[in-house]
């Protein structure tokens, strides 16, 4: 089980006079992701959906407030500790090595170096060995062929909780699919507590449970179908300003 306790990541922000008016990014979440769920964080741009998730990775730490990982209290811990831990992340925009392949960069992540080994674990993501080993990971690659090697080296670490932002950048619509499927048979089969920043349905679809985040606070959490609710009645809804008035809503696409 993954705990946000009244969390708040705040940046500072001088002003013309010289004073450091802090920005609040997230402001006071607290929130328990169960183990074994699938989790859609989603909301307008700019509202602190990818902050929070930096947070609980530990890219970004905290102003205030404290993050409980199995028992044990994460806060003040660095990446390299949760991803010891079993926390993995799967960036929006993933890193490119040159020089390095892909081979080299699944060996790391996998901790193997067994030809067959790395093999299963390219045909568990669905990715063909013959076309995809060999490659290079730099500015050469297409955007859904680095997003498949992202997916790769996250899901071939085995994490407890796999935080995915916005998987869907850069990708055409024929690979949403596939991906939303492979991540949903990742999470029941590993029981992976799975975490995905995403504006696309695909994904809200997929959740066992929604948050919704506006202005870094939690707006809405539960059910796809207790937010559509919100959503669709514009003519009583409280989100006009995150819809901007249209039926299908501006950041989800």
């Amino acid at each position: 089980m993954l705990e946000l306790r009244d969390v708040s990541f705040a940046v500072s922000d001088i002003a013309s006079d010289g004073v450091d008016e802090k920005k609040t990014i997230v402001d006071g979440i607290s929130y328990i992701f169960e183990t074994g769920k699938f989790y859609t964080i989603t909301g307008p741009n700019g509202s602190g959906k990818t902050t929070l998730a930096k947070i609980i990775m530990g890219i970004n730490q905290v102003t205030s407030g404290s993050i409980i990982f199995e028992g044990k209290d994460i806060t003040n811990t660095g990446i390299t500790d949760r991803a010891r831990y079993g926390i993995a992340y799967g960036f929006q925009h993933p890193a490119r090595f040159k020089g390095i392949t892909f081979r080299d960069l699944l060996s790391i992540a996998s901790g193997k170096d067994d030809e067959d080994e790395l093999v299963k674990i390219l045909v568990r993501c669905g990715i063909c060995p013959v076309e995809f080993m060999g490659k290079v990971v730099d500015s050469n690659l297409s955007g859904g062929e680095i997003k498949k090697i992202e997916l790769a080296t996250t899901i071939a670490r085995n994490p407890v909780v796999a935080i995915y932002d916005e998987p869907d950048t850069g990708i055409d619509l024929w690979t949403i699919d596939p991906m939303v499927r492979l991540l949903k048979r990742e999470q029941k089969e590993l029981n992976t507590t799975t975490i995905v920043v995403s504006h696309n349905k695909a994904f809200l679809n997929a959740a066992d449970a929604l948050i919704l985040i506006k202005d870094g606070k939690i707006a809405y959490s539960g059910e796809l179908d207790g937010a559509k609710s919100i959503l669709d009645d514009l003519t009583e809804c409280d989100y006009n300003e995150i819809c901007e008035g249209e039926l299908d809503a501006s950041w989800i696409r």
